[in-house]
């Protein structure tokens, strides 16, 4: 799993129009899947997320968790987090997971991400075209990626 996790004061997903979800201060986090992912991915991925120490604290030092100050989470998904530009000009996703594999893996990552956190976490809507809106905080902006634990 590969994960964009930027630290907002606000961000929305709007849908056809129409705004599906919307936080406050907390995370906006993409979220691409492939085929090899699974639920040990989504237990590490959850727990770094909600243990990462990014939020200032009463001395302006980056160490509070999303835990501490009671953030909230929006999780979009993002198969081009897959993106293979090394030959040409025009992007390979083949590394993306296929819906049946990735929709359940992404369910069920927001399910364990809601369960640490406390709170239900916001989400996208799965393959649909999503206008998302933020303000990212600092900027903070982390790319994570479960392969890379070492």
């Amino acid at each position: 799993m590969r994960a964009v996790l930027q630290r907002v004061t606000h961000a929305s997903v709007t849908i056809n129009g129409e705004k599906k979800s919307a936080i406050g201060k907390g995370y906006l986090i993409l979220l691409g899947c492939e085929n090899a992912d699974n639920e040990e991915d989504i237990t590490w991925l959850a727990k770094k997320i909600c243990n990462l120490r990014v939020f200032d604290d009463e001395n302006g030092v980056m160490n509070k968790s999303i835990l501490d100050v009671g953030g909230e989470i929006l999780v979009v998904s993002q198969f081009t987090l897959w993106a293979s530009y090394k030959k040409g000009n025009r992007p390979s996703y083949l590394r993306a997971g296929n819906h049946e594999v990735t929709i359940p893996l992404y369910e069920r990552f927001c399910a364990v991400l809601s369960e640490q956190l406390g709170r239900q976490v916001a989400t996208g809507e799965f393959g649909a075209d999503m206008k998302v809106e933020l303000l990212n905080d600092g900027p903070v902006t982390i790319c994570m990626d479960t392969k890379n634990k070492e």
